[in-house]
């Protein structure tokens, strides 16, 4: 189905918009310095013991050496989704953000269809900072319809590592949940000065609700040049839940492209990247709005080098996002736009000194920086949305100058340490804002510009790693660190209790209003971790690892009942409602969060006349209320996964089973709905010959009616009368997707 704009609305059977975006990014790497133990895959083998004899080690042949981030020991609970992993998700979902459910301890926020929010050991959303080739971009929208990681579509991704709370303090700063370092388009260079062409072009298509679409990977590269070009295109209509229930308000048209040039001289590597996406439209089942268009542009340059001394490491990123919100008929009708223009640009410098055979020293400077411009334009012929046009945010700065040190230090060859700390200051400040007209806003307006809006946050984080590897079967390691995250712009200077601008705020999916805090402090994590994990000596059979956390956070940034008058009086009984949507402002609190993630592997077989089958399984749980009792909001319950993987021949074959429990634990302030339990059984199949890849799996096989725990309200499919006509009913969570069969071909050249 086709969809045409019109001014803050899109209509089902127009013509489709098919204008293309281009986009840029820079992205330069060279050769890693040595410190033994890097990690593998979600579950990997233990590192070597730490035995540093030399500073400076090559990179493998054909490869840019770029990678870790880190440059030394990754933290072994680490999550690492490859490239192949995420090409092969594809069959399934065109959402990247998606694929952070299948490390330990994720999940994700239901949004739209390829935009929803990660989650990791219970911290979701701005808690988990997303960085695309060091590139970190900030919510553009009231709603956060637009996520970093829906600039990429899956195929895309050469590889995700997803850090922990308690990552080394080099990692990043600004976040208090976990950090996603997504690498895109890695450059890889092969021998001889002849030009060599690789690549791959691919077709999906999948039943329910007949999404379809397309990904190209194309590379030309020498000894000393990589030119590649990735992208893709998807387009899907709104799917039915396992009762055959179409969930309405969950089609989408994505594309996403990134084109880069690398040259590799001697010790030093540059590459010049540029991207950027178009979206036209987007529906969203747990929002009062769609996306009616989504535009970005973004430029990223990075450099590493060799010295002496050690490695030279230096990112700098320009983005720019256009965002539009409105309504998508016929499931939402009515005229309102509402407009976002964000700009993202910064750089980070880090050095890696070899100090001895058994230290290494690491220092660094970041700056990132955040110009929002978030306005409504009046609707014509409105009393409510005119004739002004509403600002909801003007002119709002965000600035963030980061530096650290850390030292990594071998003490023996089964103990390693890592320790540092970091210093992040934020400068945030906005201009003055003004309603639709001075007889509903102009109050709250003249009491918001009344108030000194600028803020600025001194943020302190630290962290230790203690490893210890008695043999080659086992590793033990501790975390500690303390984590900090300022407010977003929208968290601090929301401004309006109008009803309906409050409902237009949050990226909750609950149906709820929100209104921003301008007295809101930065949060603090403080979290400790402990990692073990326990293999087979060769590393073939058996793999365990388990992996127990707890965070204190101090000011976690939460939400209140709404007690100001223009809540009130929105709606009375505000404060105490148990069954309806509510009213809610930011506000700190101290909160807890505790769990732990199992996962691992088995080698059941593996011979000439039956191929090679291993068992994998994972489970998390999590756990997180407020120290005032109140439980936190989009908490996943208790899950695990099993899966068989079969290997014979040109076939691989997976059957899956996804075990969810009841969602119990719910938010009171929110008024969260509760989920019941379920379980999904999946298959896939794929069989390869040569240049030509063929996938086929099923979803849901059984057709399992369930709803999403953390898929949030679902707000057009239910509606009861009310003085606008009709509104959306409380008390109806998101339904997931039944049965869909699905295929996908592949092609490599």
């Amino acid at each position: 189905m086709a969809y045409s704009y019109v001014r803050g609305r899109l209509r089902r059977g127009g013509r489709a918009k098919t204008s293309l975006v281009s986009p840029v990014l820079l992205t330069l790497s060279l050769s890693s310095l040595a410190a033994t133990g890097a990690a593998g895959q979600t579950l990997t083998q233990p590192p070597a013991p730490v035995e540093l004899t030399t500073v400076v080690v090559r990179p493998p042949a054909g490869t840019s050496g770029q990678g870790d981030g880190i440059g030394g020991v990754t933290p072994t609970d680490t999550g690492i989704i490859t490239g192949d992993e995420a090409a092969r998700a594809t069959v399934f979902t065109s959402d990247t953000g998606s694929l952070i459910s299948r490390i330990p301890g994720g999940a994700a926020w239901g949004a739209g269809g390829v935009s929803s929010l990660p989650q990791v050991n219970g911290m979701s959303a701005d808690r988990v900072q997303v960085a695309i080739n060091g590139m970190i971009f900030s919510p553009a929208c009231p709603n956060e319809m637009n996520p970093p990681l829906s600039y990429l579509n899956p195929a895309m991704v050469s590889k995700v590592k997803v850090y922990t709370a308690t990552a080394p303090v080099s990692v990043g700063g600004d976040f208090t949940g976990a950090r996603a370092d997504v690498t895109l388009a890695q450059p890889t260079f092969t021998a001889g000065q002849a030009l060599t062409t690789s690549g791959s072009v691919s077709g999906f298509y999948r039943s329910n609700g007949n999404s379809y679409g397309t990904d190209v990977n194309a590379t030309v590269s020498n000894a000393d040049t990589n030119i590649t070009y990735t992208g893709g295109w998807a387009r899907a209509s709104d799917y039915s839940s396992g009762n055959g229930t179409v969930i309405k308000s969950t089609m989408y048209e994505t594309q996403n492209h990134a084109l880069s040039i690398s040259k590799q001289f001697q010790d030093q590597i540059f590459t010049f990247q540029i991207g950027g996406q178009f979206i036209p439209y987007q529906g969203y089942v747990n929002q009062y709005m769609d996306m009616t268009e989504n535009k970005s542009i973004f430029f990223n340059g990075a450099y590493e080098g060799m010295f002496d001394w050690g490695k030279l490491e230096a990112k700098t990123f320009f983005s720019r996002v256009r965002h539009t919100m409105g309504f998508i008929e016929p499931d939402k009708s009515g005229d309102m736009p509402m407009d976002t223009r964000s700009t993202d640009l910064g750089y980070a410098v880090k050095a890696t000194i070899g100090l001895s055979p058994s230290d290494i020293a690491r220092i660094g400077n970041e700056l990132y920086y955040n110009k929002l411009d978030d306005w409504w334009p009046p609707v014509s012929g409105s009393m409510m949305m005119g004739p002004n046009t509403f600002y909801n945010i003007n002119n709002g700065q965000r600035l963030r100058f980061g530096y650290f040190a850390e030292w990594e230090h071998a003490l023996n060859a089964q103990w390693s340490t890592i320790i540092g700390a970091r210093n992040d200051i934020v400068w945030m400040n906005t201009g003055d804002v003004q309603g639709y007209n001075a007889m509903m806003y102009g109050a709250n307006a003249a009491a918001f510009n009344a108030l000194d809006h600028a803020r600025t946050d001194f943020n302190i984080d630290g962290s230790a790693i203690l490893r210890y590897q008695p043999n080659a079967s086992s590793t033990y390691e501790l975390g500690l660190a303390r984590k900090t995250r300022s407010p977003n712009l929208y968290e601090r200077y929301a401004w309006s209790t109008n009803a309906m601008a409050m409902d237009m705020i949050g990226w909750f999916g609950d149906g709820n209003g929100y209104v921003g805090n301008i007295n809101l402090v930065p949060e603090k994590a403080n979290t400790v971790s402990f990692t073990a994990t326990w293999n087979d000596p060769a590393k073939k059979a058996w793999e365990l690892r388990v992996s127990p956390y707890y965070s204190y956070v101090q000011d976690y940034i939460d939400v209140q009942r709404c007690a100001l008058p223009g809540c009130l009086a929105n709606l009375s009984n505000n404060l105490t409602a148990t069954d309806s949507f509510v009213f809610l402002q930011f506000a700190n609190v101290d909160a807890w969060l505790y769990g732990v993630n199992i996962d691992g592997k088995l080698a059941l077989w593996d011979n000439p006349q039956l191929g090679q089958g291993v068992f994998r399984g994972a489970l998390n749980f999590v756990r997180g209320q407020r120290t005032d009792g109140v439980n936190l909001y989009q908490i996943m319950p208790v899950n695990a996964t099993l899966a068989l993987d079969h290997t014979l021949g040109h076939w691989t074959n997976t059957l899956e089973v996804q075990l969810v429990g009841e969602k119990t634990e719910v938010s009171q302030v929110h008024n969260e709905v509760e989920t019941s339990a379920y379980a999904l059984l999946n298959f896939r199949t794929s069989y390869q010959v040569q240049r030509l890849k063929v996938d086929f799996g099923i979803a849901n096989i059984l057709d399992t009616e369930y709803n999403l725990p953390l898929g949030g309200a679902n707000l057009v499919n239910y509606q009861v009368s009310s003085m606008m006509g009709t509104s959306p009913a409380w008390g109806y969570p998101v339904a997931g997707p039944g049965r869909s069969f699905n295929t996908r071909v592949t092609v490599n050249f």
